[in-house]
């Protein structure tokens, strides 16, 4: 007769297991997949072999069988005198005087794995603590779809393929593509040997820190992915549990976002916050005795040589004009990801900056580690859709710009024929797209969008193609290059001799955005690190005064009234661009009316029935176009290997 002494600890653990289970509401038994499959179903199986299974990832039994011997995590729950707690004791001592060798029987199914036989070995390993079992494993494959849980659920059977790893658990699609970037391993390439220890050594590390102060529905991939999106892999193993320990704590908010549903990790703010108004002598008061804000503005390039960086760079200029003694702005240009941008932060921070704008998406990381290291500092970065609430993001609604040029080049075009060179796939650019098409449709109904885009390789410059089908009505850049004969931009018309006749173009009054973003600050309304619950993107547009569309002189009067008449419908709410039914490309319909959210435009991934064109491939894309696309862009699924 075996010592029933440890039988009868993992009972006793067990039971507490079993009635806390109970109290919480929670279902306290093993699951069954028989149960699962009756709901869900499956199309395929697959013989994955004898695997090591991850204990914590064992949730249940094939069949009813004995689920109720067992609590949740496999602990027993019979009474000492039956045979099943003999069985169990006899176990427990093999394990400790050999090991138990005989592999389980097992099923996986959606990343979790279910018993057939071999269930108390389980029970004993799970009372010792144990990491993982041997197993002989047959998966069972669901049907795809195209909910969350499926694209989630095929992105982690395409990484086990290259890795054979089980035991990473992500809750957000396109986590296991990013694991393989940080760790500078091309999606696709199977994993060594070494590469696949050397992961494992890293993961059961973090884990053990991680776990000593978890979040609630963060995982620890995800956690580590968040992680590494701001420090290098390889410092992992150099790295004492103490110094991790604290650079988890200081990543606590952007642990907590990972934690959340996705479509409600941004908080998007569509309008400036109205300030109450100050009396005059609180006017007077704040303005002797307000300390003066530094900013610092950090660009990628010269104002002399980028549009993008001319434009923030007047709009610097101009906020710091308006605010006068207020505020005191820096400007630092040719900012190089990995190459100087953390001396520049920190040059910034010297000089006394509490805010530091950073204007491009490349340089998100820059600023979401050095918000982490200094959360006194206020970093605002130049994107979209960012996850992070370390680090404020703001853009322009400039699709409500777009939607007008698009009506004007309905309205001027003698054939319906317009082309629209895009620039980058990134968020917001297609909802830029779709506009402008929705716009030139609803004042000309024969009209069609030739599209094209600037960030591809391609053998004939853009308008010399438009021109050889016979286009010559073009919606070109938004920006004017800085200098150079080449000024092509806006919505403009190629006469027969060759001339440009400019019509309309957007205008970025970024001045004025940075002016009403200080104010804020100033008006003390930002957050505290212990307040922020959700990443913000300032998303403004027309109504704040941030977007404008100017117009030629030499356009038609009737086509000029018409787009100052749109334009009052935008800014006062009463036009919305997309505030009817939609159907793309392939004859699916979209949207069926009526306002469409801000996430929806914001992550259009879709293009309108009357553009002519596709999106790139991420193999078409120019080197310098990828850092952007691969940080923000939108590509067809095809191409994201």
């Amino acid at each position: 007769m075996p010592d029933m002494e440890e039988y009868r600890k993992a009972q006793k653990m067990g039971l507490r297991e079993y009635r806390s289970s109970v109290a919480a509401g929670i279902y306290p038994y093993p699951q069954v997949l028989d149960d699962i499959l009756q709901n869900t179903g499956s199309t395929r199986q697959e013989s994955l072999g004898v695997v090591d299974i991850p204990l914590e990832l064992i949730k249940g039994t094939r069949s009813e069988g004995r689920k109720t011997a067992f609590s949740r995590s496999f602990l027993p729950l019979l009474r000492v005198d039956t045979e099943f707690a003999v069985k169990w004791a006899n176990l427990f001592q093999a394990q400790m005087e050999e090991g138990i060798r005989d592999p389980i029987q097992a099923y996986e199914f959606m990343g979790r794995f279910y018993v057939e036989e071999g269930n108390k070995r389980v029970s004993v390993m799970a009372y010792l603590g144990a990491v993982s079992i041997s197993g002989q494993v047959t998966r069972l494959v669901p049907p795809k779809t195209d909910s969350t849980q499926s694209i989630l659920y095929y992105e982690y059977m395409d990484f086990y393929r290259d890795t054979e790893i089980n035991y990473l658990i992500m809750t957000r699609p396109g986590s296991y593509r990013q694991i393989c970037h940080q760790l500078d391993i091309q999606p696709g390439t199977p994993w060594t040997p070494d590469q696949r220890a050397d992961f494992y050594s890293a993961y059961y590390r973090f884990r053990k820190v991680y776990r000593q102060s978890p979040l609630e529905g963060v995982t620890v991939g995800e956690a580590l992915v968040t992680y590494l999106s701001l420090y290098p892999y390889r410092e992992l193993s150099q790295l004492s549990d103490q110094a991790l320990g604290r650079r988890l704590a200081r990543l606590r908010p952007e642990l907590q976002a990972a934690g959340q549903d996705p479509a409600r990790t941004v908080a998007m703010e569509l309008e400036p916050h109205q300030e109450p108004a100050l009396s005059a002598p609180a006017r007077l008061l704040e303005k002797l005795y307000a300390p003066k804000l530094k900013v610092a503005f950090l660009y990628e390039k010269e104002p002399g040589t980028s549009p993008w960086t001319a434009a923030h760079e007047f709009g610097r200029c101009q906020a710091g004009e308006t605010m006068g003694d207020r505020v005191e702005t820096y400007a630092y240009p040719n900012v190089e990801v990995g190459v100087n941008d953390r001396e520049m932060v920190e040059q910034a921070i010297a000089k006394g900056c509490s805010i530091i704008f950073t204007t491009t998406p490349k340089l998100m990381q820059t600023s979401l580690k050095a918000a982490v290291e200094h959360p006194e500092i206020k970093f605002l970065n130049c994107s979209l859709n960012m996850p992070y609430p370390s680090v404020k993001t703001y853009y322009m609604r400039v699709y409500e710009a777009k939607f007008l040029l698009g009506a004007i080049a309905g309205a001027m075009t003698p054939d319906g024929k317009i082309g629209y060179l895009a620039q980058y796939p990134i968020y917001g650019a297609l909802a830029e797209i779709n506009a402008f098409a929705l716009g030139a449709a609803m004042v000309n109904q024969q009209a069609r969008i030739y599209l094209r885009w600037s960030c591809v390789d391609q053998e004939q410059d853009p308008e010399e193609w438009f021109l050889s089908q016979g286009i010559r009505l073009i919606c070109h850049r938004d920006m004017s290059p800085p200098s150079g004969p080449d000024k092509q931009f806006g919505l403009y018309r190629v006469r027969e001799d060759g001339t440009r006749e400019d019509l309309a173009a957007p205008f970025w009054h970024w001045g004025r955005y940075y002016e009403r973003l200080l104010e804020l600050l100033l008006g003390r309304v930002w957050p505290s690190r212990s307040q922020e619950v959700q990443a913000v993107n300032y998303w403004w547009g027309m109504a704040s005064g941030v977007v404008d569309l100017l117009t030629s002189r030499s356009l038609p009067a009737p086509v000029a009234r018409l787009s100052r008449l749109l334009k009052e419908g935008i800014k006062s709410g009463e036009l919305d661009p997309f505030d009817l039914p939609l159907t793309d490309q392939a004859g699916t319909l979209r949207h069926e009316g009526g306002s469409m959210a801000p996430e929806a435009i914001l992550h259009m991934d879709w293009l309108l029935d009357r553009v002519e064109g596709t999106l790139p491939r991420r193999d078409q894309l120019i080197p310098a176009a990828l850092p952007l696309v691969e940080l923000q862009g939108v590509l067809p699924p095809e191409s994201q290997e």
